[in-house]
């Protein structure tokens, strides 16, 4: 398009390592053994990204409405937080405003806000010795990544409540247990409900991995490799994407739609069909396999126990997210459930609704000045004087060749 607002679309399609699954399969069967499998609908949510931008294109074409609509593809969301660095690099500096969604099980708009993350990786460096001839000589950095996982374990006491830290092992060392491991790795993801609490958890983090290093007699090294904010979700935008959803209704998901996905539901306990509802705050529908209703006009989501790095970009453009209604209530992210029903009917209806009620809030977005200026005043609002800063170190890179590896 030509002048007006400019309208972003955030479409992702990265996959998950390992979660290879054979399509429609109600029962776990890697596709291709080791392969990624796309466990978190990303398949989806670029294609319906795009969707909507092409069609907010055509309608400006067809309507001579002044208005340019931008698609923005996000690479490595998934532990990559590309968009963490997309914003601290101006990619978004003139951008009016932002939609995008994400695949789920009952459609409606998030108005509720997400944790912050960060991923951090440490190094330990030991000496290498025969374990049974002469291990007073070595000095083990897989002891050192031991200790630091235990002494992580036992800080989880004493954190908040909605904090949380994971951890794997990159690199144990070797297959030798004779052999007193000269080297370790381990990555920590750690989120709390805000960038500035998961910048002082990373801190007593790093000291403990301190204290495990000089328990050891090891060397630590420590690098902050990703880190995205939390969402904020604009209440303006919301309430217009509210009213597009409500008057669009829900997906019409068939008969033989909702057999196919009681196939799958079948795979699930109870817990995890009522975790799909508490996620988003909505009411129990016991019966339901699909979500074929909408919580009610005005519905305020829960914040989401999930971390994104559409959050970096909702503090500097006014951002709009939509949950979409694509595979069995109760399917649990990054499972291969997800994975086997990612290309279904029911999957691909639920991404058609999703990019229409996108693209009709873009119109709204671009016919009515006073929603983007109310966008504008509550971001600010929101943010406060102080504004966005990255949290990002300024000679951060993006962590390319780890994430195509």
């Amino acid at each position: 398009g030509e002048g007006g607002p400019v309208i972003g679309f955030l479409g992702e399609y990265d996959a998950l390592a390992e979660l290879s699954q054979v399509a429609d399969l109600p029962e776990q069967q890697a596709l291709e053994t080791g392969a990624n499998g796309h466990g978190c609908g990303h398949n989806m949510l670029g294609s319906a990204a795009m969707l909507a931008a092409i069609a907010l294109k055509n309608w400006l074409e067809e309507t001579g409405t002044p208005g340019r609509v931008r698609y923005y593809g996000c690479p490595a969301e998934e532990g990559g937080s590309a968009k963490s660095f997309m914003v601290k690099r101006g990619a978004f500096k003139d951008c009016d405003i932002a939609i995008t969604w994400h695949p789920g099980s009952i459609a409606t708009v998030v108005t509720g806000s997400s944790l912050a993350a960060a991923r951090v990786d440490f190094e330990f460096f030991g000496k290498a010795s025969h374990a049974s001839a002469s291990p007073d000589l070595g000095r083990s950095a897989l002891d050192a990544v031991e200790l630091m996982n235990v002494g992580v374990n036992y800080m989880r006491e004493h954190m908040s409540d909605r904090a949380r830290i994971h951890y794997a092992y990159i690199d144990a060392g070797g297959i030798s247990p004779n052999v007193v491991q000269a080297y370790a790795n381990a990555r920590y993801v750690v989120r709390e409900p805000s960038v500035k609490e998961t910048v002082k958890l990373i801190d007593r983090v790093v000291n403990v991995a301190k204290g495990a290093a000089l328990m050891t007699e090891t060397e630590m090294k420590w690098r902050l490799v990703t880190i995205s904010a939390e969402v904020i979700a604009n209440t303006p935008l919301c309430q217009a994407m509210e009213k597009n959803l409500h008057m669009l209704g829900a997906p019409d998901f068939t008969d033989v739609d909702v057999a196919y996905a009681k196939r799958f539901q079948n795979t699930l306990e109870q817990k995890d069909i009522s975790a799909s509802y508490s996620m988003l705050g909505v009411g129990m529908q016991p019966d339901k396999v699909l979500a074929d209703f909408l919580p009610p006009l005005g519905h305020q989501s829960n914040d989401l126990p999930a971390s994104t790095d559409v959050g970096d970009v909702s503090w500097v453009v006014p951002t709009v997210q939509l949950w979409g209604a694509n595979y069995a209530i109760g399917t649990p992210y990054h499972t291969w459930q997800m994975v086997a029903q990612g290309k279904s009917a029911p999957a691909l209806k639920g991404m058609v609704h999703a990019a229409t009620v996108m693209a009709m809030t873009g119109v709204d977005a671009i016919t009515n000045p006073e929603l983007r200026d109310a966008a504008w005043a509550d971001l600010k609002t929101r943010v406060g004087e102080e504004g966005y800063v990255s949290a990002l170190p300024d000679d951060a890179e993006p962590p390319i060749k780890e994430m195509a590896g």
